[in-house]
């Protein structure tokens, strides 16, 4: 029985980091590594959804786009499900050092007297008959779900609704479910600051060692978080920082940003990285918001 069940945040809490995040990695097994920490952040943090942005052009970056949502997808796949969604590729010659999500989402139980009625589970379509569509739930037999006609290979959220000799299911919605139930991975084909205002976020913080020390002004980020529905949290690149990502779109960071801010102020290094910023960042806001 789980106890201390990761209830999802009331708020839709997105997360944008670049492409060239893996740039400064040479080899892909370490580039897998990186990006295997990027996916436990968002996880341990309830991120909702992480928009990987082209900081330099979509065309010249679109190897590095593929490799971190193809990686970061992987990683948020159940794993009783990768072998259904999942072909053999390149991208993911590494994927056995990806470290487990371990969220409610990725269940330890793989047998069918395991389930409880009433309980959630990804799936895949694995067949339909005629009376519905059978589900592939990480249990010895797929689960019935009666009446439906989607199409083999698509991945559905279930809930488990009866067992016994026959196990079924019926569809289920992310609003019936009220535990953390992953990460959704968005491409953006615009960089960041044309689709920051193409996405009109309720509260927008960017990340920067030039912006404000974060307990200056964490009062009113509390404040204004508890009154946003959408919330994006953006990160620099291991060569740029957000003013300079920005600038090349001749925007201005102020103009995009509610807040600009600087969670590890008096840093010894030169540099920190994005993974770095983002566990210190995220981090820093789970204690201080709702």
């Amino acid at each position: 029985m789980r106890h201390n069940i990761p209830l999802k945040r009331p708020q839709t809490l997105s997360v944008a980091i670049p492409a060239s995040l893996v740039s400064d990695v040479p080899h892909l097994r370490e580039k897998t590594m990186k990006i295997g920490l990027i996916g436990r952040a968002l996880a341990i943090f309830r991120v909702d959804e992480v928009i990987v942005y082209p900081d330099i052009s979509m065309q010249r970056q679109f190897r590095d786009i593929d490799l971190i949502t193809t990686i970061l997808a992987y990683l948020e796949t159940p794993q009783y499900l990768r072998k259904h969604l999942f072909k053999i590729r390149p991208e993911l010659r590494y994927s056995g050092i990806l470290p487990p999500l371990r969220t409610p989402h990725h269940p330890l139980c793989n047998h069918e007297k395991d389930l409880t009625v009433g309980e959630f589970r990804e799936g895949v379509i694995i067949s339909r008959p005629k009376n519905g569509v059978l589900v592939d739930i990480g249990v010895e037999r797929p689960a019935l779900v009666v009446g439906e006609n989607i199409s083999e290979k698509t991945r559905v959220t279930v809930k488990v609704i009866e067992k016994g000799r026959q196990l079924k299911a019926q569809l289920a919605k992310a609003e019936d479910i009220q535990e953390y139930w992953g990460y959704k991975v968005t491409v953006s084909n615009k960089p960041l600051g044309h689709m920051l205002k193409e996405r009109h976020f309720d509260l927008v913080i960017a990340t920067s060692r030039l912006g404000e020390p974060f307990m200056k002004v964490a009062e009113k980020i509390c404040q204004k978080w508890k009154e946003s529905e959408t919330i994006c949290i953006a990160f620099g690149a291991p060569m740029k920082g957000l003013y300079e990502i920005v600038k090349t779109e001749n925007l201005n960071l102020s103009d995009l940003a509610d807040f600009i801010v600087n969670v590890v102020p008096n840093q010894a290094t030169e540099t920190i990285r994005t993974e770095e910023a983002l566990y210190a960042t995220l981090a820093v806001l789970n204690i201080v918001t709702p």
